[in-house]
């Protein structure tokens, strides 16, 4: 371009040779020669393409042929130099010169250009529909239905929430998936497809199933290697379909099962607590009952959820009729637990120690009752272990020590404890149990009980106070995970043998407590007249006050003739029934349970995926609240994915953060993550995960330590 534009301003006269020479250092050759080229071949002399005469001595026919074959399969310029055993300028000059041709890959669609592609199909057969000839032959029954097919996509939505595959495929999302649920049939009869989408949803904070109303179908296919996600009522449908005939159930037997072999070293001790999920829907009239955290009477169903020492669930109870946790503990928990949980004590080791336990049930005080204590024990030799609900005087203070308690996670927390042996119950409920109080800065003295013989009370108090792991997941699940939201749009009805509260007993009840409440106000304005008589002097007062008087004395006759009548009215009426003598107007019906057997399931597995990928995160400038926080971010950023069909992989590319410091962070998680070289279920793709842009490791004099990612007071 120089010697052109030179030469045309020479031959125009713009200036002398000279004046190039001195001014930009050039020969006197070379500015000749430029202007005999202008003026023989005009501009096109100077871009005209020079012939060769040299032949390739080191890459020749034959070498370039084996090398064009290798260039197919996949090899790059180093792995190519290095297999022909030849310089990687040799090999750059070949195909400057056009002997070797690069195989050009596309980079893949952005979002604008899958925007645009997934709008053209929305006329036809539904918004990114574009898999047109599958979904054809499955409308007719042909085909196999949805393939699992990745393509090279930019910028996909929620991308990093591929990271978390791994984990939830540990977790067991996947385990027996395919013997246990049921079949399905159409376009989308793959049951992975449908547990990895409700996983993912769980991870990216997709509430409802209406909430995916609100998401690109395309782009969540994308993640999903389909064209796009199936439709709201079709997901319903298929999730019905998986977990109808109890399957939902029989699976999350299976799962709970894995966990607790698993977690076999934190299966000592166990937490049971009950949540209410309040019913504000029209279909049926849920029985009442008082929800604490709303301080209101609502309709609803309870859950009595199970959870190990560190506040990971392992499965849940459903109870539309509440029978109460006493109950639900004897006749499903407790069952349960003593054919699962593994490493249990064998007859002859409980035959040869008296105290030893099997494993330790902890709740709170709703739970608290002797004699289901004394028959866990004697029935069972399970230990019980809960606050207590009736302590007697303080203990005095000389009697608490300062102790160091080692909680399940690891923490060490100073407390003052004392312990004493205590008789607990009444009669032949009576039972000596091991009380532990712990004394707080306030004075006020904390007690527990407990048949746990075994242990100490500063092993006591790790357990008993390490219950509010289980609250945290409580309020943690439902705020992020949604396991107090009622995905049911159906409803059954119960079996007629199910014991309910007798509408006739309680309303008898509610009307005895009525007159009650009056007669005992009436009562006391009578003692409060009797007691402040007025004088006889004063007649117009005095007539008054034996008129008020005598008006009162026989409204409580009425009253106290009332009372007795309900209360022999509530002798001979039973408190419970069974449902099916229920009068067809009190008669309720249960929300279909199997949908919500499914969905709880799936977010146990996406809540233990997350934790575990927690985890690895913690450190000592990360700590758990804010590696949640993290994983949050992650599972939201925008990825890239890049299928190498030739080498078998499937590299995720994730976004940068915001912050240098996380992306070392996820850089360390994705370290973890790909040693553990997963194939994306049906295919046989190992997902390989990358930052898009890696930021370089920081050294020990660059690191503040002072200075942390996150802190949270929450656990």
């Amino acid at each position: 371009m120089f010697s052109a534009f030179v030469a045309q301003m020479i031959d125009a006269g713009g200036f002398r040779s000279s004046e190039i020479i001195k001014t930009f250092g050039v020969t006197k050759s070379r500015i000749d020669r430029a202007v005999r080229l202008y003026r023989e071949e005009g501009l096109g002399g100077f871009f005209k393409k020079r012939p060769s005469n040299k032949k390739g001595s080191v890459l020749t026919p034959k070498v370039l042929e084996k090398a064009q074959g290798l260039i197919y399969e996949g090899y790059d310029n180093n792995e190519l130099a290095e297999a022909l055993n030849i310089k990687k300028n040799t090999l750059c000059k070949a195909i400057s010169d056009g002997r070797l041709q690069m195989r050009k890959e596309k980079e893949g669609l952005n979002k604008s250009e899958r925007s645009q592609q997934d709008a053209k199909v929305a006329k036809a057969m539904g918004t990114a529909c574009t898999w047109i000839l599958e979904r054809t032959e499955a409308s007719v029954g042909m085909g196999d239905g949805a393939p699992t097919l990745f393509q090279q996509n930019l910028d996909i939505s929620n991308g990093g929430v591929l990271c978390a595959l791994p984990a939830l495929i540990t977790n067991g999302l996947l385990e027996k998936s395919n013997t246990i649920l049921n079949t399905l049939e159409g376009y989308y009869n793959k049951a992975s497809h449908i547990l990895i989408l409700i996983a993912f949803m769980s991870l990216c904070r997709i509430r409802t199933a209406e909430q995916l109303r609100g998401e690109k179908p395309g782009e969540l296919g994308k993640l999903l290697g389909l064209d796009r996600v199936p439709e709201v009522r079709c997901f319903r449908r298929k999730c019905d379909e998986l977990s109808q005939n109890q399957a939902a159930e029989r699976w999350a037997l299976e799962l709970s099962q894995k966990w607790m072999r698993s977690a076999y070293t934190l299966m000592g001790t166990l937490y049971i607590d009950g949540h209410m999920r309040v019913y504000s829907g029209s279909k049926t009239k849920l029985p009442r009952k008082f929800v604490s955290r709303e301080r209101l009477c609502l309709r609803g169903v309870n859950d009595y959820w199970v959870n190990d020492s560190t506040g990971q669930p392992f499965f849940v109870v459903e109870k539309p009729i509440d029978p109460g946790m006493i109950r639900v503990l004897k006749e499903d928990i407790v069952p349960r637990l003593l054919n699962d949980i593994p490493n249990q004590p064998c007859e002859q080791k409980l035959k040869n120690n008296p105290y030893l336990h099997r494993f330790i049930l902890v709740f709170d005080r709703e739970g608290y009752s002797p004699g289901f204590f004394k028959k866990m024990w004697r029935d069972h030799r399970i230990a019980c272990m809960t606050y207590h609900k009736f302590p007697k005087d303080d203990w005095p203070e000389e009697e608490f020590a300062e102790v160091e308690v080692k909680m399940p996670r690891g923490e060490v927390v100073k407390m003052r404890l004392a312990e004493r042996g205590s008789w607990v119950g009444t009669g032949s409920d009576a039972l000596w149990v091991k009380e532990i109080r712990k004394l707080t800065e306030s004075g006020h003295q904390t007690s527990m009980i407990s048949t746990a013989f075994t242990l100490t009370s500063v092993e006591l108090a790790a357990r008993m106070f390490t219950r509010w792991c289980q609250e945290n997941f409580f309020r943690y699940a439902m705020e992020h995970f949604a396991i107090d939201i009622l995905n049911e749009h159906q409803v059954v009805d119960f079996c007629d043998t199910e014991i309910v509260v007798n509408p006739v007993w309680r309303d008898l009840t509610k009307k005895r407590n009525q007159v009650q409440s009056k007669l005992t106000r009436r009562l006391a304005k009578y003692s409060k007249l009797t007691l402040h008589p007025e004088a006889e002097a004063d007649s117009k007062r005095y007539k008054k006050w034996i008129t008020n008087k005598s008006n009162l004395l026989e409204e409580i006759n009425l009253s106290e003739k009332e009372v007795a009548g309900l209360k022999a009215r509530l002798k001979v009426t039973p408190n419970k029934i069974p449902w099916g003598n229920l009068p067809e107007e009190d008669k309720f019906q249960n929300l279909a349970p199997e949908r919500k057997k499914l969905m709880d399931t799936v977010r146990m597995v996406a809540y233990r995926a997350e934790t575990a990928m927690a985890s690895l995160l913690v450190d000592h400038n990360v700590d758990t609240a804010a590696a949640r926080r993290i994983l949050q971010d992650l599972f939201k950023t925008e990825a890239d994915l890049r299928p190498v069909l030739e080498k078998q992989i499937l590299q995720v590319h994730v976004h940068n953060s915001a912050r240098p410091a996380v992306d070392r962070k996820l850089m360390d998680l994705f370290t973890h993550l790909n040693t553990a070289e997963l194939e994306y279920p049906g295919t046989r793709l190992k997902m390989v995960y990358e930052l898009a842009h890696p930021v370089p490791t920081r050294t020990s004099n660059d690191i503040d330590t002072s200075m942390p990612i996150g802190t949270s007071p929450n656990p």
